[in-house]
């Protein structure tokens, strides 16, 4: 069986990112920038008044003097002469500078009776003036190409003034999920069946990572009408599938594929929960299938159609990231499989993070999923440790997800 390292690899290795599309700024957040931002203009484009106040000469600007105030300059309304000697200036946050000024008395510091003002408090030269260019300057880059652009990126891009940005089409997954056994929510189940809950699940987190998922029908267990659902596929990023990957079934779903001209890649890797996991391709569509119980599906997904998403996406597909937490309570050795244990973060007297993982590990206990604030990482043929040992974990509050 692969390792959950190789098989990541192989799932992302023939992956490419999506074409290029421009989008408003509205549209482009949580998007992957498919070209580097640079500044459209001077930030500042001049320089301007970091504080409301009186512009100028700092020679001028001592403690005591009285000044002339010859204008007045609201931002977007610059002044049009110059500041002489004894000449000062009303000023504003976000004015430019006057020319021959070159300091700024706080309003506070200054007392105005409107045609002349003192100076309470001497000033430097250069106080309180931001520079023309202090934040970026034309045609400096600003925004690297495979960035997911965040909230304050969107600004950054306005502030450069770009209307529109260059990012990746967002990937569209089809998911389908598959069994005679399933029925949808609402739906009474058939005898000895269960509601589907891995399709919406994974619909959520296809949107949650920035893609568009479309949620196929339910295949019963019949190799034409496996097909024939596949066939609606064509043209999609990439093809989940749950359930019917596992020992008995997964030869169906194959026969199913089979149809339509399917290359296995590998099933079943070392790992635990979610050892029967697929991937192969249909055509030009790449296709990972999933475990059929509720955990297992989730847990495989965060390890593995989340990184496909990003590297479909524009980025480089990277692994979850980890970090490091305290054992809340000792654990048992594992065996060939790594391990994947849900449990519940909190912070010790130190300010520390502790995992503790929950007593039931079973990959059908959705509901224990959903309470779990991480996943313990255990490697294959980890020792037992005891309580408060080092382990590094996935924090699920972390993934959006």
């Amino acid at each position: 069986m692969l390792s959950v390292e190789e098989a990541r690899a192989r799932i992302l290795a023939p992956l490419k990112p999506t074409p290029a599309e421009i989008v408003s700024l509205a549209a482009a957040f949580g998007r992957v920038s498919a070209e580097p931002i640079s500044a459209r203009r001077t930030q500042p484009p001049a320089d301007v008044s970091a504080m409301d106040g009186f512009a100028l000469r700092a020679i001028d600007g001592r403690e005591g003097a009285r000044l002339t105030v010859i204008g007045s300059a609201p931002a977007g309304h610059p002044f049009a002469g110059r500041v002489g000697p004894g000449e000062t200036v009303r000023v504003f946050t976000g004015s430019i500078m006057p020319d021959g000024a070159d300091a700024v008395l706080l309003q506070e510091d200054a007392t105005d009776d409107g045609a002349s003002v003192a100076v309470g408090e001497t000033v430097a030269s250069g106080r309180h003036i931001r520079r023309a260019g202090q934040d970026f300057a034309e045609g400096e880059p600003l925004i690297p190409a495979g960035k997911r652009l965040t909230a304050r990126d969107i600004g950054l891009a306005a502030a450069a003034n770009h209307p529109w940005i260059a990012v990746h089409r967002a990937p569209r997954v089809a998911i389908l999920a598959t069994g005679d056994e399933i029925a949808l929510p609402g739906e009474i189940p058939p005898p000895g069946g269960i509601v589907s809950s891995n399709a919406h699940a994974l619909e959520a987190l296809v949107r949650a990572a920035g893609g568009e998922a479309i949620l196929l029908p339910i295949v019963r267990d019949d190799v034409t009408a496996t097909a024939e659902a596949v066939q609606a596929a064509r043209g999609m990023d990439l093809l989940v599938t749950t359930g019917g990957a596992s020992v008995g079934r997964y030869d169906l779903v194959q026969a199913g594929l089979e149809q339509l001209g399917f290359v296995l890649d590998f099933w079943k890797i070392a790992m635990r929960p979610g050892k029967p996991l697929m991937a192969g391709r249909v055509g030009e569509v790449p296709i990972l299938g999933l475990p059929g119980n509720p955990v297992s599906a989730m847990v495989c997904a965060i390890l593995f159609l989340l990184p496909a998403l990003g590297r479909l996406a524009g980025q480089e597909g990277a692994a979850p990231a980890n970090e490091e937490a305290r054992l809340g309570a000792a654990v048992a050795a594992n065996d060939a499989r790594a391990d994947h244990l849900r449990a519940r973060l909190s912070r010790d007297g130190a300010g520390r993070l502790v995992a503790t993982a929950f007593p039931r590990q079973d990959s059908s206990l959705m509901r224990l999923l959903a309470e779990a604030d991480a996943l313990i990482l255990r490697p294959p043929h980890a020792p037992a440790l005891p309580a408060d040992a080092v382990v590094p974990v996935i924090r699920l509050d972390r993934l959006g997800i």
